[in-house]
């Protein structure tokens, strides 16, 4: 039988965790979509921009989703593949969500960047791209739509070398582009894969036959199913992309100074199944998790035998008929079994975790145990929030996910004041998710919302309408910033009496600046040199 360090080591060997990343429209919920396919966990995918069923993207779940075609939260989903256990998480790609992203990307090992091979790396891509370099996340190229009029490749990895300063190297070579393309050569493999249009959504080995296996650029099956013309410019391509471009290094790509790029078109189910095999092969395993106990910085170790996870979202209504409540806890370390008693650190309370679950967007199965990277879905009606750290008893907090303050204020408005205590209510359970910050004016006046982009008003009062039954009324409020205030309390209570008009509490009960203008901010802070006014602060 087994021990436990020897059954852990072959569990973290066997997860895969990894996000998707890209600017609005490159097609990332579309390959979001074709990976499960291909991964055998869903039989029809919903490209975004499809008609009918086939619209109904799995891992756009929300009302709001569906109707707009965009991601507007971050999705779950697991699924067991070749031996291996992968843990996707798709991202929104409109910038008004980025703080979403952000949290997510704490709470993966690897990252897939795709890029419209049209466009190239657009401003969403390159701030979420920065994202990852802060946690040094690896991250695998995908550039996507090569059925359609592109940029040339050289030109697209150019620009990664120099808008990323990320060193390339093609793990795969396009033949022609839009009405040309043909395929595309393995390079890592030696294998030709060929292109055939109008065929979508079949099963793994159904969509194209298996890749044709080649010995090297000179075998001369290439020139039995290629045109001369074609061959020939594949030979002179791949040869000087094989001088300009390092070798792969798989030390090099783990410590996210080097990403493989894999060329292919998601629509078309056309390079995805390489590309899922690409993340099998070169993706990390779980990797440690930055956290702190009472003696300073101390990583928690996926081997760790203790367990131990984080929340890094929570989400209320993911199924509108059971008004429930989920935290999304990624597994850092040891061995997780269903009803384990596990400690808060926040609340220093244990709670005994009965119904865990794994995710499949808004569908879930019950889970009998979890590994490190595995995620995992706890009900809770409000005990727990985004950064809390759970442990078998160990007293260390995992860092690293912040809030960031809101750059867009408003005042909400309920058509019916008899149903106050229901906003109030409603409010404070999406300032949890995160969705929207909450501040409740010292004067007592109307709640004030804070979000980071325009979207998230409409997505705010969408939820507010479909989930809680609340019409409202948002209007523009008399400030411009917010910055929670850091003080001993005898210079929180001088400000406080000074400033009361311009003071709020977030929903944690943390005092709260509110200014009228840069100006206010800018003189408030120079004023008062002993508060610490701040534009982040670390969930915990």
């Amino acid at each position: 039988m087994a021990t436990l360090p020897d059954e852990l080591a072959r569990e973290i060997a066997r997860r895969r965790t990894f996000a998707i990343i890209s600017h609005p429209d490159a097609g990332k919920t579309t390959l979001t979509e074709k990976l499960l396919l291909f991964g055998g966990a869903i039989q029809l995918a919903g490209e975004v921009k499809a008609r009918g069923e086939r619209r109904r993207a799995r891992s756009d779940w929300m009302a709001i989703e569906r109707e707009r075609g965009i991601s507007v939260s971050s999705a779950v989903m697991t699924i067991e593949h070749d031996g291996l256990v992968f843990n996707l998480l798709d991202t929104p790609g409109h910038q008004d969500f980025s703080e979403d992203t952000y949290r997510t990307l704490t709470a993966v090992d690897s990252a897939i960047m795709v890029i419209d091979a049209a466009r190239g790396i657009e401003e969403q891509t390159r701030k979420l791209f920065e994202v990852c370099r802060l946690r040094d996340v690896p991250i695998i190229t995908f550039i996507n739509k090569l059925d359609r009029e592109s940029r040339d490749p050289f030109d697209l990895i150019d620009e990664i070398q120099q808008m990323l300063a990320l060193d390339t190297t093609p793990a795969s070579w396009p033949i022609g582009m839009g009405r040309d393309f043909l395929g595309t050569y393995d390079l890592l493999q030696d294998a030709l894969l060929l292109f055939e249009r109008g065929i979508g959504n079949q099963p793994d080995g159904e969509r194209f036959g298996a890749p044709i296996r080649c010995r090297g650029l000179d075998d001369p099956v290439l020139a039995q199913r290629l045109p001369a013309q074609a061959v020939a410019t594949l030979r002179a391509e791949v040869e000087m992309a094989r001088g300009l471009c390092p070798q792969f290094d798989l030390k090099a790509f783990r410590e996210g100074h080097l990403t493989p790029v894999f060329f292919g078109s998601a629509l078309h189910d056309f390079g995805v199944r390489e590309l899922l095999r690409g993340v099998a092969a070169l993706a990390p395993p779980p990797r440690p998790q930055p956290a702190v106990d009472a003696t300073g910085p101390r990583p928690v170790m996926p081997d760790d035998e203790a367990v131990a996870g984080f929340v890094f979202k929570v989400q209320a209504n993911i199924d509108p008929q059971h008004r429930d409540r989920i935290a999304f806890v990624r597994m850092c370390s040891g061995h997780f079994r269903r009803g384990m008693k596990l400690k808060n650190l926040r609340t220093e309370r244990l709670i005994s975790v009965q119904n865990p679950v794994f995710f499949l967007a808004r569908d879930r199965n019950l889970a009998e145990e979890a590994w490190p990277g595995d995620i995992i879905g706890i009900p809770n009606h409000g005990s727990l929030r985004l950064g809390d750290t759970l442990t078998e008893g160990a007293d260390i907090r995992v860092t690293g996910l912040p809030s960031f303050a809101p750059e867009l204020l408003r005042r909400v408005h309920i058509e019916d004041p008899m149903r106050s205590k229901h906003l109030r209510h409603a409010l404070t359970q999406l300032a949890d998710e995160g969705v929207t910050r909450v501040f409740k004016p010292s004067n007592g006046s109307d709640w004030i919302i804070g979000v980071v982009g325009a979207l998230q008003l409409d997505v705010l009062q969408a939820r507010l309408d479909a989930e809680y039954n609340l019409a409202t009324r948002l209007e523009a409020a008399p400030y411009e910033a917010a910055r929670w205030l850091d003080a001993d309390p005898a210079e929180l209570d001088r400000f406080r009496t000074r400033n009361g008009a311009a003071l709020a509490e977030d929903h944690d009960g943390i005092p709260i600046f509110l200014a009228r203008n840069a100006w206010d901010l800018r003189t408030t802070i120079e004023e008062w040199p002993a508060i610490r006014f701040t534009a982040t602060r670390e969930q915990h």
